[in-house]
């Protein structure tokens, strides 16, 4: 499996690897966690910019730019001095955009209302206190009506205290238990992760030499630090024409966000009221086009053949809905049943369930040699190490897996969920991150939504009888604390992470870094997510789609428990036709080499993300296709610098409003949320 994109130039003449010293690994610690306090805050009550979002988070970046010519005019102060090298601040930024998602959709957006919201929501009508509440373990919940009640109503008082005042007037007996009991779980599943991807990634690397176009403008710009020859880097004619896109675009559409006189650029047009309500394309009737100058350029560094197959595959699975209403298959919604897919709405979108299993399959079976070496490794029965160290051993990684892995099936049944549901439901929830992981990280999509979750698998495979109904709150609950909102999952952040160090020594001082840093990320986010709730109160802050997903996911419960209803014939044909499409689309993706679309494209086709992005692929592609095709490697090498200059102008200007953002009664936002 190799992408099509042009080779990068190489790095001159830099050494293979570049020792990390750990003042790297602190600041990094240090920033990370600063962004971390910061998000919620700025995310939630500001409504800004997103400051951890996506998979190129913008602070991370933006603090990374600004390091990057400070290290480089330090340099040219105190030439005697080597303050950070570029690889250095690589690692620093790895360990900014790793936690910074744990502050808000990868965790504690939802975190809080989820173990809340059955008792904070309970009425006469929906009967959840006579019917959920005995299911619920009480250690997962605060069993204070008071502290429920604060956390939504806030403090009296609260928006006048200071945020150390509120942090001390939390009510944390009500909160210690369920808090140790969680994050237990989540660091467990993090640790997990990491050995997963220090185990898992060798065969992305090395043995397939994957596309990493998330990371393109990171590493040149910091090659050209090591190089000393970034002031070069930044003043390229191409670079600076893309610059301008951006800033010209977000200066002229900040200032009339709060100077409404000042005529707007549209960046959002509304396409669908060109196709008919019903009829072949009824399926683009709400079809969008967004502009967003950073994804068309990192759809322009992607390989053509996955940034074909993302918009491709989306518009034909808009074509899909209108075809088989044609053909008179007018499915209604009610035929989906009962699932917990974050945007899952019709039946059709099922076909990601057999298009999942199925490229999961694929990916084990290109990658069984590498897997069986891991598994010699683990057994004992094969000593030496690969001679390039990963972050960690790989024995301890392998044993890191199982042992975590075992112990994450035992929470699971110790409070209550059947064993052999608890390992397919770990199983699920491992196996769909994964292929999450290969879509984000090899596509280069920065904003990614899943559209089933792990648990419909199981659901429309065994029925729900098969989980029991402590299976189904369990399994449930568990999946919409970590496992649904992969917008900022952990594990894509690990393997960008593993590649952005690859050239880096001293991995295992990395790795050690890492693991500390996860737990003070965990700790800084819950606090600063908590503050911010009981300082304001859940009531008065922005969080409806929290809260609406989260109340979605006990209203599914609910129904579950009490009419255990198997899913429908259609959820069943669909979910084999997906099988079938991604079986197909592997099979010739693997054997011929002119096949022009890749599987990972047919996965996003009904994700939320794509709505949003399939545009900027199209765009993307076309100039990535023209350029190939008319100018070759040499106008491509000279090219690529004005879609870097867009990536860089759009998050350059993204943080400059988010500054702004802070200190005004709103914030224009760059990037989407």
């Amino acid at each position: 499996m190799t992408d099509h994109t042009p080779p990068e130039s190489g790095a001159g003449g830099r050494p293979a690897e570049q020792p990390i010293r750990l003042r790297a690994i602190v600041l990094g610690l240090v920033l990370a966690a600063l962004i971390c306090a910061l998000t919620p805050f700025n995310n939630v009550y500001r409504q800004a910019t997103p400051l951890a979002g996506g998979y190129f988070p913008l602070a991370p970046f933006f603090i990374l730019l600004w390091l990057t010519l400070l290290v480089a005019a330090a340099r040219k102060l105190f030439p005697s001095r080597l303050f950070f090298t570029g690889t250095e601040l690589l690692v620093t930024w790895a360990m900014m955009f790793i936690l910074s998602g744990i502050a808000y959709t990868g965790l504690a957006r939802t975190f809080f209302i989820n173990l809340t919201a059955p008792y904070h929501f309970a009425t006469v009508e929906n009967r959840w206190a006579q019917v959920l509440q005995p299911l619920l373990p009480e250690i997962w919940y605060p069993q204070s009506p008071d502290a429920i009640q604060t956390l939504y109503n806030g403090l009296e008082g609260g928006r006048q205290m200071g945020w150390m005042e509120v942090l001390a007037r939390i009510p944390w007996g009500a909160w210690v238990r369920p808090l140790a009991v969680w994050s237990l779980f989540v660091l467990v599943c993090y640790f997990v992760m990491v050995c997963m991807i220090n185990l898992l990634s060798r065969q992305a690397l090395r043995n397939e030499r994957m596309n990493f176009p998330l990371l393109r403008v990171p590493q040149m710009m910091e090659e050209a630090l090591d190089e000393n020859r970034l002031w070069s880097f930044l003043t390229n004619r191409y670079l600076l024409a893309g610059l301008s896109v951006p800033v010209f675009l977000h200066l002229i559409n900040g200032l009339a966000f709060y100077y409404p006189d000042i005529p707007q650029i549209p960046t959002l047009i509304l396409a669908g009221k060109y196709f008919p309500k019903y009829g072949l394309f009824s399926g683009f009737y709400k079809l969008k086009i967004y502009l967003y100058p950073a994804f068309i350029g990192f759809a322009f560094l992607a390989s053509k053949q996955i940034s074909l197959s993302f918009w491709l595959f989306f518009l034909l699975g808009s074509l899909l809905i209108g075809l088989l209403s044609v053909l008179g298959y007018n499915i209604p919604s009610a035929a989906l049943g009962v699932t917990f897919g974050p945007t899952l709405s019709r039946p059709e979108e099922t076909q990601m369930i057999g298009a999942y299993g199925v490229f999961f399959l694929f990916l084990f079976w290109i990658a069984r040699r590498h897997l069986l070496g891991a598994l010699r490794h683990g057994l004992f029965m094969k000593t030496a190490e690969p001679a390039e160290a990963e972050w960690l051993a790989i024995r301890f990684s392998f044993w890191g897996a199982v042992i975590g892995t075992v112990i994450l099936v035992a929470w699971l049944t110790v409070f209550g969920m059947p064993p052999l549901v608890a390992v397919l439901t770990v199983g699920a929830f491992f196996m769909v991150t994964l292929v999450a992981t290969r879509v984000i990280c090899q596509g280069g999509i920065a904003y990614f939504t899943l559209t089933m979750a792990p648990t419909d698998g199981l659901l429309a495979l065994f029925g729900p009888k098969f989980f029991g109904t402590m299976g189904i709150v369990i399994a449930a609950v568990v999946q919409k604390v970590l496992f649904v909102d992969l917008r900022e999952s952990l594990m894509p952040a690990l393997l960008h992470a593993r590649k952005a160090t690859a050239g880096a020594g001293s991995r295992r001082l990395f790795a050690g870094g890492l693991l500390v840093s996860l737990v003070v990320g965990l700790a800084v986010s819950f606090g600063a997510m908590l503050s911010l709730c009981y300082k304001y109160g859940i009531r008065e802050l922005p969080l409806d789609w929290a809260t609406r997903t989260t109340l979605s996911v006990y209203e599914n419960i609910f129904t579950l428990v009490e009419s255990p209803i198997q899913s429908g014939d259609w959820v069943l044909i669909f979910t084999v036709f997906g099988a079938l499409v991604m079986l197909v689309v592997v099979v010739c993706y693997h054997r011929f080499y002119w096949w022009p679309v890749h599987p990972i494209g047919y996965l996003t086709a009904y994700s939320s993300a794509m709505r949003i992005l399939w545009f900027s692929f199209f765009v993307g592609w076309a100039c990535n296709a023209l350029c190939m095709r008319y100018g070759g490697v040499v106008l491509f090498k000279q090219l690529r610098f004005f879609f870097v200059g867009m990536i860089i102008g759009d998050f350059l200007m993204g943080g400059c409003w988010a500054i702004v953002g802070l200190f005004s009664y709103a914030s224009y936002q760059v990037l989407p949320t």
